[in-house]
């Protein structure tokens, strides 16, 4: 069963910390964050991140559950995730910048890390509702 290691982006500001931080989860695992903010869940065959997230009792931001806007968005530092159709990200996002669609993504790695909550980055904030 694919694990799935978090952070939450909005601990980067807090902790003056960068999404390109090659040691981002080694400071994370120091830092003492709670677990809604830093931990892992694992993700069952054909589940969402997001499902598993609610499952486990975390409130992680979610709008549509349809792809279709950045409510959700979480960056793959580490794995893959596969996605459900979507029509909101660019190729550009996807590919280089590694955005992925909570809400439709499974894991498509046994080891992914993710960081979630990333609708507050600049380039995603004219598609959160």
């Amino acid at each position: 069963m694919p694990t799935v290691t978090y952070l939450n982006y909005e601990v980067l500001d807090d902790e003056g910390w960068e999404i390109d931080d090659d040691d981002l989860f080694a400071n994370a695992e120091d830092a003492g964050l709670d677990e809604e903010d830093f931990g892992s869940l694992e993700v069952n065959e054909g589940e969402y991140i997001l499902e598993a997230a609610e499952a486990q009792g975390y409130d992680w931001p979610f709008s549509c559950r349809a792809g279709a806007c950045a409510n959700c968005a979480a960056i793959v530092k580490e794995g893959d995730i596969d996605m459900d159709m979507q029509q909101i990200l660019s190729d550009e996002e996807v590919d280089e910048k590694n955005v992925r669609l909570t809400c439709i993504g499974s894991p498509a790695a046994d080891d992914v890390k993710i960081v979630y909550n990333a609708k507050h980055l600049d380039y995603l904030q004219n598609r959160v509702i």
